[in-house]
């Protein structure tokens, strides 16, 4: 009998405990946007969704697309589809440190970075662009869908003999 008084005893508890759960309203501010993958073209390419903060649209949607090429450099993309290629163009430890020169012209405003990034159906006129909330202060965050040109950009590292 104590052991039926139990069981019931415990069972309303639990009601009681599960009617009192509340879904989370709020959701934590200090969320870090990275690159996630969106698909592979036939070609290699990667189909990727970056983000980027500037001091106006047109700042941070160039950041955005070094961030897109930096992620595929020197870290890789894991978030996303799993279809993307994980693993980094650059496995060679602080490799941006050891050639600093070169990926300071490299990733320069208006630098070479820019001839591996492509809109995300190929064309130069048409940018699918995401607008996230203003950052505080003056900064602002930008999204781009974008194509990183993976296969090209292999071949450039390894003519200018960052690959070996």
């Amino acid at each position: 009998m104590k052991s039926k008084l139990l069981i019931v005893t415990v069972c309303i508890l639990s009601v009681v405990l599960m009617c009192n759960c509340k879904p989370q309203k709020k959701i934590a501010a200090n969320y870090t946007f990275k690159t996630e993958c969106m698909g592979v073209e036939q070609d290699g390419s990667q189909t990727l969704k970056s983000w980027g903060d500037g001091r106006n649209r047109a700042d941070a949607i160039e950041q955005a697309y070094k961030n897109a090429v930096k992620d595929v450099l020197f870290t890789g993309i894991s978030n996303g589809k799993s279809e993307c290629n994980v693993k980094p163009v650059i496995f060679e430890v602080n490799a941006q440190e050891r050639h600093e020169d070169y990926f300071n012209k490299f990733f320069a405003d208006g630098g070479a970075y820019k001839e591996f990034v492509s809109e995300k159906d190929g064309s130069k006129y048409h940018t699918e662009v995401i607008k996230e909330r203003k950052q505080s202060g003056s900064q602002e965050k930008y999204g781009v869908v974008v194509r990183v040109l993976r296969a090209e950009l292999i071949a450039k590292m390894k003519a200018d003999g960052i690959l070996k």
